[in-house]
């Protein structure tokens, strides 16, 4: 009798873990993000970007920034980023990023006044830099694979041109909705 309680208490840890293995190895199939950043859409301007997960804890990803209303100054950002996971389930969670952001932005520069103040004379010209940031979020992925995410980040442009107002400083915001495959 006893060894028939041992072999089913045996059989049925194995089972778990086996099942256990088998609910990783599913989440391991499921390396590869696309999303999209809805707030962008709503200001006028689009961001994609795909995220390769490289373990339960890690990710690596590339961010591209288009606007399409004229009113957006930046001209465009490319920003390869990477992110450590806090969360139980695989990189799901709390997570902080560190990231890189190419970044093209337009600047008017006034060159000349009338007698009355007014502007008779303007340039428009462009910068492009490239800036070193980190930032905070957290990602919620459903069991279909719909992620729902929330990021913040800051950067600094690290080489500055003094022939315009130099933006000096760089962010990074988004309410992102995508999907895992």
């Amino acid at each position: 009798m006893k060894k028939n309680v041992l072999v089913i208490a045996l059989l049925v840890s194995l089972v778990g873990f086996t099942q256990e293995s088998q609910e990783k190895n599913n989440d391991n199939q499921k390396n590869n993000e696309v999303k999209l950043n809805g707030l962008f859409l709503v200001a006028g301007a689009f961001e994609g970007t795909y995220e390769r997960i490289l373990n339960e804890e890690s990710g690596v990803g590339i961010s591209l920034f288009l606007p399409f209303d004229d009113t957006i100054d930046i001209n465009y950002y490319i920003s390869p980023y990477y992110r450590f996971y806090f969360g139980k389930k695989y990189a799901k969670g709390f997570f902080l990023e560190g990231f890189g952001m190419l970044n093209s932005m337009q600047d008017t520069v006034i060159t000349e006044f009338d007698s009355f103040g007014n502007v008779i004379g303007r340039v428009e010209e462009s910068s492009t830099d490239f800036a070193l940031g980190i930032g905070v979020g957290g990602k919620w992925v459903t069991k279909n694979g719909f992620i729902g995410e929330i990021n913040l980040g800051v950067g600094r442009n690290l080489f500055g041109s003094s022939d315009f107002d130099y933006n000096e400083y760089v962010g990074k915001l988004g309410i992102t909705i995508g999907y895992r495959f």
